[in-house]
């Protein structure tokens, strides 16, 4: 039986895993690399350490599986999306810290650019909005900041790339320089009406195309293996590739226009399948690419929440408060409400629909009675109150109501949070028995340009729902509830 390896490069730890012809996860393995904040809103990782976790996990996967690396018909690749990895073409070492999508660094810049009235073409353009989070200004500061950089970029002697384009590059010895469409439609570099890279605005933040990677459609062939590269043989196709919020919608099978889910990872990602529609926000949401069935663009409706399951690893790395993100649910057992204490985690800002990049975290609404347990409660909470903003938003901007919600990603295994989700948002939340959708995602789209699958009529006989939750609070409570965590943000935004 031939088997699928999907390599799921997340913000905080690599995973990899092996998919049966079944759909089945056969193994898994994961590995954390290090965070690194050299300034207050500075976040950067270690490109070297993030691709030598990719190959622990993917020998120890393949161990795991006790399959030969020989019987893996094809990989797939999903990644955190934005993050911005410069490195040199001859020795492949990076020439800098990856700058991560967390990082505000470039907050001034976007300022710069907002004031000479960019921000409108950039939106038209690329579908997003003009924000530190996405790569081109990284791209613009490391040009601007690295001694030298500018001038070998050039010379051709240097590759950008996020990490999808990254993995790809180690994986085949150098030999491929791409990328897929969903991670360019991410760089604020890229035109989603042309789907090509957009020369105007390359020309306005100094960015050579030299320095791009090609880009191709979700589901094709972007290379073969290298001999030895991560325990693997030569030969074997990278046929699929997708960012992680568009891998997990894949994953989730939302094939169709309307369909929705959610991601309760590091971040918080709401997304929309509108199939061929091109859809401008007006408020904060991002227009994007994702894929269909076979990896083809189509167009999605994005809601980005900055800190979501982070702030459970604040709670455990920083507070201590509790040992494990997992245990914050029996932490909490038997605690009615937070007595009115509300935790906005804006530790690097807001996303939608506020875009303030200024804004910090706050804990607010603390008495003398507040204790520990109200604090890890808030924290959960906060997650589903950020998720509420973006679905009411994405309901108003899309003009279709929302009855279903899929859900993945880690948080989601909290069933306390999943039935608060459910209560605020008063629609049935869907939890599958697979939550690692994100993997999913690039697995079955790999089986499916491999010619494993036939799109949707065998990846849909694989999702089985394991629960469903209905919502189950009372309206007056609910609007009562969301009112306060309204009031709360507003203490955290800077003009």
């Amino acid at each position: 039986m031939k088997h699928i390896l999907a390599i799921d490069q997340g913000t905080t730890g690599s995973r990899a895993f092996v998919f049966d012809g079944r759909g089945r996860i056969v193994a898994s393995a994961y590995r954390e690399f290090r965070q690194y904040y050299p300034k207050p809103g500075w976040v950067e990782h270690d490109a070297d350490e993030i691709w030598d976790s990719c190959v622990k996990v993917v020998r120890q996967a393949c161990a795991a599986a006790k399959i030969r690396p020989a019987a893996i018909a094809a990989i797939g690749i999903t990644n955190q999306r934005e993050t911005t990895v410069i490195w040199d073409r001859k020795t492949s070492k990076p020439v800098a810290p990856a700058i991560v999508w967390q990082c505000r660094r470039t907050a001034p810049l976007c300022d710069q650019l907002r004031k000479q009235g960019l921000a409108e073409d950039l939106h038209r353009r690329t579908g997003l909005v003009l924000d530190p989070y996405f790569s081109g200004t990284k791209v613009k500061w490391l040009l601007d900041n690295v001694p030298g950089l500018r001038r070998r970029t050039q010379e051709g002697r240097v590759a950008f790339g996020t990490i999808d384009s990254w993995l790809i590059w180690k994986l085949t010895g150098g030999r491929a320089h791409a990328t897929d469409m969903t991670n360019a439609s991410r760089t604020l570099l890229f035109n989603i009406r042309t789907r090509s890279w957009d020369g105007t605005i390359l020309k306005r933040l100094g960015v050579p195309e030299a320095v791009l990677p090609t880009v191709q459609n979700s589901g094709s062939v972007f290379g073969k293996t290298a001999q030895g590269v991560a325990g693997l043989p030569s030969g074997i196709p990278i046929a699929g590739v997708m960012g992680d919020q568009q891998s997990a919608l894949y994953g989730q099978g939302c094939f169709g226009p309307g369909t929705i889910k959610n991601t309760y990872g590091t971040g918080c990602f709401l997304m929309l399948n509108t199939g061929g529609r091109l859809i401008y926000s007006k408020k904060g949401l991002l227009t994007t690419l994702a894929a269909d069935e076979y990896g083809r663009p189509i167009y999605a409706l994005e809601g980005a929440v900055f800190i979501a399951g982070a702030v459970m690893q604040w709670l455990r790395d920083e507070l201590r408060i509790i040992r494990t993100s997992a245990e914050s649910e029996k932490f909490i057992k038997g605690l009615r409400d937070t007595q009115g204490v509300y935790f906005v985690p804006a530790f690097t800002g807001l996303g939608a629909p506020y875009w303030n990049a200024q804004a910090r975290g706050l804990i607010t609404g603390l008495t003398r009675g507040s204790g520990a347990t109200h604090i890890v409660r808030s924290a959960l909470e906060s997650i589903a109150y950020q998720t509420k903003d973006v679905f009411d938003l994405m309901q108003t901007e899309s003009a279709q109501p929302i009855r279903e919600l899929k859900v993945d990603g880690g948080a989601c295994r909290n069933d306390f949070l999943m039935q608060f989700q459910a209560d605020l948002l008063d629609c049935r939340i869907v939890r599958p028995t697979v939550v690692e959708s994100t993997a999913q995602g690039a697995a079955f789209l790999a089986g499916v340009t491999a010619g494993l699958w036939r799109g949707k009529k065998d990846l849909l006989k694989f999702l089985k729902a394991e629960r469903i939750f209905r919502p189950r609070m009372k309206s007056s409570q609910r609007n009562s509830l969301y009112r306060g965590w309204q009031k709360a943000v507003q203490r955290t935004l800077v003009a």
